[in-house]
């Protein structure tokens, strides 16, 4: 009698599911075939009879001025050199400027000048991927915000191939499944890594772990099951691209463990405007009065400038004690929104409580000229993210002549601040007292040999230039033109 009822049940539940199933699959292939149209109807054919080849970026901040924005422009700029036929679109949310203020800014800012006009596709809720709308499961709502935000990139414009160049995988089956694209990314960090889930399972306090999670095992145990559910789904809408670019061996391994998409995956650094920053003349300092050492990042809570303050503060009260040469923070770095701004100012805060405002400058959105004049002065070059993807201003700052200190995770640590033909090429740190006694080391040194290390850095990081970029990058979407 039981089995009977099961099945009395059961039969009807499989076939309602099977029609269900069924429904769901011919509305996505009647969505797939109404964009199809609407993408004629958007993209009429030129004067010659063909329609040029659209290649769209979805960057939601590319006015930002970030290293991910440096990979955005370098990326245009190789794609208008080597296909004529293509028109660059770029998916942005930054409506508060111009086209032509975007790239007059990647100009200024990069020194990146790009051969023929971009097709700006302005999007109105961008404010669905912003942290702030979600104080809670930020991953998950910024992930399922991406999803709106790119269906309404989607409907403003179709392209040939859609290639995701600030991090929003959840994007890519919507362009691949619905847009009927060929689809890429370039990852300049995953949106969750195997590192995440270590630190909630040993339960470790950091910015995106809070204490309250980490003092409470049934909290940390719910954030956990979350994490391997998000990490599962991520891994899965990833594996969707037909190529996958990462910026890094640290990000390389994440990616495999998570995507599992070893065919199409390959490393291509990001482009370091390297050349620009060699032609600094490397010379042996004169001035023993005072040394600066300078901070280049956007003022993010991952770069951890509280890190740098705190330990700046700790050289400046054991330097006092001796009668060294007065010392400068100089910490560069661009704000994208109020609550960069707010950041600032809480660091701000930090100098007054700790008495080394004095000593300590903000150099906010500066100009790319101004920037290389403060690397042109610095005796060290000032890094403190853990596990940094890569590190676009760890490079900037060996190329343009500094003692660069990183920290020792992530991409400065397997990738940038490594030997160079037996040779040394900057100093790694961990925690406050590392970098604290670290600068002191460096300080300590002659000029002569900081000169050294200085030339050992400035060899080493060709591997990282435009050229070498370009070169790698077009090797690695070759597939999508095919």
């Amino acid at each position: 009698a039981c089995f009977r009822l099961l099945c009395s049940l059961l039969i009807p539940a499989l076939f309602l599911s099977g029609i269900l199933c069924i429904c769901l699959v011919m509305l996505l292939w009647g969505i797939r075939l109404w964009i199809q149209r609407r993408k004629k109807q958007l993209t009429p054919a030129g004067k010659d009879g063909k329609r040029p080849l659209l290649v769209a970026f979805f960057h939601p901040y590319c006015n930002a001025g970030g290293g991910g924005e440096r990979v955005l422009w370098c990326a245009i700029r190789t794609l208008q050199k080597k296909y004529k036929n293509v028109t660059c679109v770029v998916y942005t949310g930054d409506r508060d400027a111009t086209g032509e203020d975007i790239v007059e800014g990647a100009f200024r800012r990069f020194n990146i000048k790009l051969t023929h006009p971009v097709k700006f596709v302005f999007l109105e809720k961008r404010y669905l991927v912003e942290a702030s709308l979600y104080p809670h499961f930020t991953l998950l709502g910024q992930s399922l915000g991406s999803v709106f935000l790119g269906w309404e990139a989607l409907l403003k414009c179709v392209p040939d191939i859609y290639i995701d160049s600030m991090g929003y995988a959840f994007t890519l089956p919507l362009f691949k499944y619905l847009g009927g694209c060929r689809v890429g990314c370039y990852v300049h960090y995953p949106t969750i890594s195997t590192d995440m889930l270590s630190v909630v399972r040993n339960q470790d306090t950091r910015f995106n772990n809070a204490a309250f999670i980490t003092n409470n095992p049934l909290f940390s145990k719910f954030k956990l099951v979350y994490y391997y559910l998000f990490a599962f789904m991520y891994g899965f809408v990833g594996s969707c691209s037909d190529v996958v670019m990462v910026n890094s061996s640290w990000t390389l391994n994440h990616i495999l463990s998570l995507w599992r998409a070893v065919a199409c995956t390959s490393i291509v650094y990001p482009p370091c405007d390297v050349q620009t920053f060699l032609d600094i003349p490397l010379e042996e300092e004169k001035s023993t009065t005072e040394y600066s050492i300078v901070s280049v990042s956007q003022f993010r809570p991952e770069k951890d400038h509280l890190l740098q303050i705190r330990a700046f503060a700790k050289l400046l009260k054991e330097k006092r004690l001796g009668q060294q040469p007065s010392l400068k923070l100089i910490l560069i770095g661009g704000c994208r929104n109020q609550q960069d701004e707010e950041r600032v100012n809480n660091l701000k805060c930090l100098c007054e409580e700790l008495g080394v405002s004095n000593n300590v400058m903000f150099r906010i959105n500066i100009p790319f000229e101004e920037l290389k004049k403060h690397l042109a002065k610095a005796t060290i070059g000032l890094h403190t993210m853990w596990n940094e993807h890569f590190g676009i201003g760890v490079v900037e700052c060996m190329a343009a002549g500094t003692v660069i200190l990183a920290h020792n995770s992530g991409g400065p640590k397997l990738d940038i601040v490594v030997p160079y033909e037996g040779r040394i090429t900057g100093f790694l740190a961990e925690n406050e007292d590392n970098y604290a006694e670290t600068m002191a080391y460096i300080l300590s040194l002659s000029p002569e040999k900081r000169l050294e290390i200085r030339e050992n850095a400035r060899q080493s990081v060709c591997r990282f230039s435009d050229q070498h970029f370009e070169e790698t990058f077009l090797l690695s979407v070759e597939p999508l033109f095919k």
